[in-house]
C-alpha cells in the first residue's frame, strides 16, 4: 500500500460514536504505512458529525487530501453532509464489493463507516479494499463527470 496518495496525506475523522472504530483505523493505517492526519473528534464526548464531515470536505476541495475516512454511527450522516461538497464523492460502505466498486466505478474519495453498522474485522476489510482500490477510468469517467458537473 502506498505511503500516501499523491504525497498528500489522508484525513480522518468521526464523531462520538466513530470514535473508538476510528482510533482502530488510525492503528491500521500506521501499520500499513499510510500517512493520515487526524481532523477529530479527539474523545467521545458528544460532538455533531457534519462539523467534522465539512472539515474533511472542505481539505478534499482545496487539495490538502485526495482521499479522507469518516466514521459516526451509520455512517450515513458524515457520507450526507460531506457529499454537499463539490468535487467530494463519499461512499458510505459495509462490505468490500462497495469498497471496491466505490473507487474503481465511481472514483470514491471519501470512505464512510459506521460504527454501529460494521465489526471491527469487516471494517478493516473495507478500508483495506478502499484504499487498495483505484479508478478505473474508461467508461466510468463520463458517469462520473455527471455527477460533477450538476
Amino acid at each position: 500500500m502506498s505511503e500516501e496518495i499523491d504525497n498528500k496525506p489522508l484525513a480522518i475523522a468521526s464523531d462520538h460514536a466513530g470514535y473508538a472504530l476510528k482510533e482502530q483505523v488510525k492503528i491500521w493505517l500506521s501499520q500499513w504505512g499510510v500517512a493520515y492526519r487526524d481532523l477529530g473528534a479527539f474523545d467521545e464526548r458528544a460532538t455533531d458529525y457534519p462539523d467534522y464531515a465539512h472539515a474533511v470536505a472542505d481539505g478534499i476541495y482545496k487539495g490538502q487530501f485526495s482521499l479522507a475516512i469518516l466514521v459516526c454511527g451509520s455512517g450515513l450522516g458524515m457520507g450526507m453532509a460531506a457529499n454537499r461538497h463539490a468535487g467530494v464523492r463519499a461512499a458510505v460502505c459495509t462490505d468490500s464489493f462497495t469498497a471496491r466498486s466505490a473507487r474503481t466505478h465511481n472514483d470514491a474519495n471519501v470512505l464512510c463507516l459506521g460504527s454501529r453498522v460494521v465489526g471491527v474485522g469487516v471494517a478493516r476489510d473495507i478500508v483495506k479494499t478502499f484504499l487498495e482500490a483505484s479508478f478505473e477510468g474508461g467508461r466510468h469517467i463520463g458517469r462520473v463527470a455527471k455527477i460533477e458537473n450538476r
